[in-house]
């Protein structure tokens, strides 16, 4: 009998859960969904406001272009509620000044 190759999507999921554990990580407890709740959100996030907008790309340049704009525009000015609504740029940056101005203790 000849065995069934191995589901592209579970050889995906191993290669992820190796690389996450050579650096350190982890995707959370086994038998629970929390470890891929983040990664699910965005990509349903992704889905929802980048290809469902604006549609499949003409070619792999613009859905590079596409890709890269997105996750730019997510990570540096998308307004969220957990940060009060400030661009995720700014924050980080107000995050950082206040940590220069905090004297730190030997």
């Amino acid at each position: 009998m000849l065995q069934r190759p191995i589901e592209l999507a579970q050889y995906v999921s191993i290669r992820y859960t190796d690389r996450l554990s050579d650096i350190g990580a982890s995707v959370g407890s086994v038998a629970d969904s929390y470890g891929n709740a983040m990664a699910e959100a965005l990509n349903g996030t992704f889905k929802a406001e980048l290809i469902e907008m604006q549609g499949p790309g003409k070619d792999v340049d613009q859905v590079e272009r596409s890709i890269f704009q997105w996750i730019t525009w997510y990570n540096e000015e998308r307004l969220r509620s957990a940060l009060d609504y400030v661009p995720p740029a700014e924050y980080q940056e107000a995050f950082w000044r206040s940590q220069e101005q905090t004297p730190q203790s030997a």
